[in-house]
Order: C-alpha cells, then sequence, then structure tokens
C-alpha cells in the first residue's frame, strides 16, 4: 500500500500495514475500543461497519483466504473458498471445526500446508485469519495449571515464532477489548504486535456526522452545516453510540439542539463504560468556596491558565487532604465549575473476576485519552489506587493497579489535557511514588475553621441556602457557643437540624441556631482530628495554604 492510501487510514490500520510491509510484524493483537464501528467505503459509498469486516474491505483486499474465528461461529472462511477446499484435510472431512483446540490446530495445519506449497515453488497464497474475541479462546488464567489451554495459546504463539509461518505470506489478528484479558504467553509474545485502537478521534466523529446528515436530516438539522462542531462536543463517545443516539432522535423527529449536547455526551459515555465512571455536574465556581483565601486565588490562577490553554504551567495532578468532612468532593465541584471542564469521577473498578479489575482500568484510561481535556476525581485515593507491594494476600492485584495508575498519572503528553484530583483523609496510606511531582503536583490541604468568626460565616452561608437569613448583628450573639473546628460537612448537617428546628418549632433563624447549637458535638473526635490536621499539614506542597493556627502540627 503506497503511503497516500496509509494516510487516509485511521492509525491504528496505518500502524498495521506499515509492520506488515516491512516485514516487523505478521501477528497482531488488536484491543482498546474493538466493539466500535468504523467508517469505511462499502459500494462506494461510506458506511459504517464492525472491525472484522473493516480489516477484511480494506487492509487485506489483495489476500486468498481469508478465514475467521469465535466461540459462537466456529471456524468460517469469509473468502477464497475454492482455494481452501484444495487442502487435502478439507477434502477428506470438509466439516470446519467449532471446538477452540481442534479450530486452532486445524488453522495450524492449514498455515503450515500453504506455506509448505511456496517452499515447494507451488502458486504463493496470501493467507489472514481473524480470531475475534480472542480473551474467550485464551483468556487470562491464574496459576497457569490449565495444560490444554496452555497449549492452545502456544499454538497461536507459533503463528508468529515459527520461522517456516513468519516467512509466509501469513497475517493472523487478534482482537480483544483488554490486554489484561487476554493469556500471557500470548499478550507477551515480542513477535506479535499490540496495536491499540483508540475511541474515535474529533475528526474522525467529524466525518462520520457527515456521512450521516443525508440519513438522518431531521436529527442532523441544526448541524448540517457544521458537523465539526458536534463532533468536538461528542469527543469521548464510540461511534456506534452516536449512531443509535441519530437513529432514536431521527425515529422521534426530533432535532438535536446545542443545549442537549452535554447531557447527552456524559449519558453516551457512562453507558459505554458500564458504570466505571460518572460525570460530575457542577454549578459551583470557587466563589462558592468559602475561607483559606490564599488557596483560593492559587486555584484561581490555575483555572485561568487552564482557560488560556497554557499547558505548561499547569499541575499534573493535586491532592486534596483533610479531615473528614472538609468538603474535598466540593472542592472538586467548585473547581469543575470554575474551568468550565468535564469532571470524571472513577467509580469502584475492582472486580472479582481475573483480570476483569485491570481490563476496566484500560478500558476508563481509554475514555480519558478520548476526551479533549477534563478532572480525573478518585476518592478515598489511599484505597482505591493499590499498594507498590500487596503482601500476596490479593495475588498482586493490588500491585497491577498501582503499576498501571503510576504509568497513566506520569505521562507528559498529559500536562494540562488531564489533571488528576485525588482525595483522602488518610493520606499517608496512599504510596509515596505516587504523590510526587510529576505525578501529583500540587498537594492541597483543607481544614476546619479555625476562629468562630470563620466558624459562623460557614454556619451563615450555609443556613441561607436552606432560606434562613442570619445578619450581622446576629454574630455577636452566637459568639460564645459557637463551635471551632467545625468542618464543611458537620456544619451542612447542622444548618439541616436548625431548618427543621425552624419549620417544626417556628421562631427566628437566630433563635434556631441558639437552640440546636446548645449541646452541640463535634462528630469527629478530637483526637482523630488533629491527628487527620497534623497528617495534612506535613503533605501540603505550600505552608502558605496552612492557616497560622495549625502550623504547630508540622
Amino acid at each position: 500500500m503506497d503511503s497516500a492510501h496509509r494516510s487516509q487510514l485511521p492509525e491504528w490500520a496505518g500502524q498495521m500495514v506499515a509492520l506488515y510491509e516491512s516485514h516487523a510484524a505478521s501477528q497482531f493483537i488488536l484491543h482498546g475500543n474493538v466493539e466500535d464501528r468504523c467508517l469505511f467505503p462499502r459500494a462506494g459509498q461510506p458506511a459504517l461497519g464492525a472491525l472484522p469486516e473493516f480489516i477484511q474491505t480494506v487492509l487485506l483486499p489483495r489476500f486468498d483466504v481469508v478465514l475467521s474465528y469465535d466461540l459462537g461461529n466456529g471456524l468460517r472462511v469469509e473468502r477464497g473458498g475454492e482455494s481452501f477446499a484444495q487442502w487435502p484435510a478439507f477434502k477428506e472431512n470438509p466439516e470446519l471445526p467449532r471446538q477452540p483446540r481442534a479450530a486452532v490446530e486445524a488453522l495450524t495445519r492449514y498455515f503450515r500446508y500453504t506455506a509448505n506449497l511456496a517452499q515447494l515453488g507451488k502458486p504463493r497464497l496470501q493467507v489472514a485469519c481473524i480470531i475475534k474475541a480472542a480473551n474467550l479462546l485464551v483468556p487470562a488464567m491464574p496459576g497457569g495449571l490449565n495444560y490444554d489451554l496452555n497449549s492452545v495459546a502456544l499454538l497461536l504463539r507459533d503463528w508468529a515464532d515459527d520461522p517456516l509461518l513468519a516467512q509466509h505470506a501469513l497475517v493472523t489478528v487478534l482482537i480483544t477489548e483488554n490486554l489484561n484479558d487476554l493469556h500471557p504467553l500470548v499478550v507477551n509474545n515480542p513477535r506479535a504486535a499490540k496495536v491499540k485502537i483508540t475511541l474515535p478521534t474529533t475528526q474522525a466523529i467529524a466525518d462520520a456526522v457527515e456521512h450521516a446528515i443525508p440519513r438522518f436530516p431531521n436529527a442532523l438539522a441544526q448541524f448540517s452545516k457544521d458537523p465539526g462542531t458536534l463532533a468536538a462536543q461528542l469527543a469521548g463517545a464510540t461511534l456506534n453510540s452516536i449512531d443509535s443516539l441519530f437513529k432514536l432522535k431521527e425515529y422521534d423527529a426530533q432535532p438535536l439542539q446545542p443545549a442537549d449536547l452535554v447531557r447527552l455526551k456524559k449519558q453516551l459515555v457512562e453507558e459505554e463504560c458500564a458504570g466505571l465512571i460518572e460525570f460530575i455536574d457542577s454549578r459551583r465556581t470557587l466563589d462558592d468556596l468559602h475561607g483559606q483565601e490564599k488557596l483560593r486565588t492559587w486555584l484561581r490562577q490555575d483555572m485561568a491558565l487552564w482557560r488560556q490553554g497554557d499547558l505548561r504551567a499547569l499541575p499534573m495532578g493535586y491532592l486534596l487532604c483533610g479531615p473528614v468532612g472538609t468538603g474535598k468532593t466540593y472542592l472538586v465541584e467548585c473547581l469543575a465549575g470554575e474551568a468550565g471542564a468535564a469532571v470524571v469521577k472513577i467509580k469502584n473498578f475492582r472486580d472479582k473476576w481475573v483480570g476483569s479489575t485491570e481490563g476496566n482500568l484500560e478500558k476508563i484510561f481509554r475514555l480519558l485519552q478520548a476526551l479533549s481535556r477534563c478532572f480525573v476525581f478518585i476518592d478515598e485515593a489511599d484505597q482505591a489506587l493499590g499498594k507498590r507491594e500487596s503482601g500476596g494476600h490479593d495475588s498482586g492485584l493490588s500491585g497491577r493497579i498501582y503499576s498501571m495508575i503510576a504509568a497513566e498519572m506520569s505521562r507528559p503528553e498529559n500536562r494540562g489535557r488531564i489533571i488528576w484530583v485525588l482525595a483522602s483523609s488518610r493520606p499517608d496510606l496512599i504510596e509515596v511514588d505516587l504523590k510526587r511531582p510529576g505525578r501529583v503536583d500540587v498537594k492541597i490541604p483543607l481544614f476546619p475553621t479555625t476562629t468562630t468568626a470563620e466558624s459562623y460565616a460557614l454556619l451563615r452561608a450555609l443556613c441561607k441556602r436552606q432560606g434562613l437569613e442570619l445578619g450581622d448583628a446576629d454574630e455577636q450573639a452566637l459568639l460564645p457557643i459557637l463551635p471551632t473546628r467545625l468542618t464543611p460537612g458537620a456544619a451542612e448537617a447542622l444548618a439541616v437540624k436548625i431548618y427543621r428546628h425552624a419549620k417544626l418549632e417556628g421562631g427566628t433563624a437566630l433563635e434556631s441556631v441558639q437552640k440546636c447549637l446548645v449541646g452541640y458535638q463535634n462528630p469527629v473526635p478530637a483526637e482523630i482530628m488533629d491527628f487527620q490536621i497534623g497528617l495534612a499539614v506535613r503533605e501540603a506542597s505550600d505552608l502558605e495554604f496552612v492557616p497560622e493556627e495549625f502550623r504547630a502540627f508540622r
């Protein structure tokens, strides 16, 4: 394939062509967004098709015999049936095998048969085989004691390693969503090229939208002259989910509205990720953050750089630490609203099945790379991020999670594009290497109130949200009974209690506050509060973030 044609292919497809034509690889493990559809010519017109169809039509048009295998359909001849029928073994038994071991053995014999024909000077056949859902054929298994499975994996490995087959005009393509789901004998083969299929780029989505406009005139009426705008808004979604959205809107005769795009994109992406992530909606900004003015100023400067696109000055990540209830999640919402960017919260990605946890992380990372710019929020980071050394109690899972996340967090090309935000009240339990500069550049401590005046300002703001107004003069009446070391979480619970009292008992807002403060106890014991304050002070990347009252905790 000449360079002009190769340049028109998706990046992953161009990579496959270059590797094969240079004789660098003949076996390809395709992973990533493999369940999505691809846009390619069919009968002279652009059309969406599944990945195996794209491979056959676009990458293998000159191959004489194209075979495929999956557990459901067994071995199939996709192209070149007449040539395949000349194989003596097929003439003896024309029934194609369906069981995994029998199918792989039959394929191996056929590959060697065609390679031997070429060695004898017979007409050379170009042969290709596509293994769909290869992770079901040779899944990753614990212990390595399944001899039948290991033997099948070794045969697949031989397709790339055997000199006779490697020198033959043979291409084998193994398709799996996640590399961690595939048998290590196959995935760790240095002679097999691992090619990642990313989520569609903005340009790929724009091409698909342009192709879809004649098919969905009602749904895309608002974007018929500007498909690029729609494509930019849908970055991070698959072509499959986008096409389904267009079909539904066209069926309902409802044009897509620009105002709906943010909501629809979140819905599409969350459905594709099957509950692994969620988008955090936020109408808050840093104006809603009370106290800690130096911190607020710093964050405003960062967000101004973010909006200006000055990525070199932005941190790779933030660590939010402080006692329970100090508003770590709230601060993330304020950051999101201030930046006007997507905030992706990683939910529980751990799974009981071997390899599934790592596969879930692969899927999450693919999504993050497809989103143009975003914040990634991991709450309870001390529990979620894993440990370098897990002590063997979880078969090394924690260590593998740690390695995958550490590698993703330190990718220099992500600076300013993907900003990691870790939150924990126990930052001492997070591996030191995950908190180092280059992964987490700014460590932000969050504290409870230090004075009764701060407590009053916080409580007053939260009561106002409940429709209860406190005046400046009320502060003096409340100062003797106002607690210090009041966290936003505790203050919010207190504001709800005050509102409840006002509704049930009547009286003014001041009277309700006074009644609710009598006998008030901080929900976090003092010794735990002091311990977590000390941790936050010692983690702070800048002492200016620490109020004078707490600097003695160092």
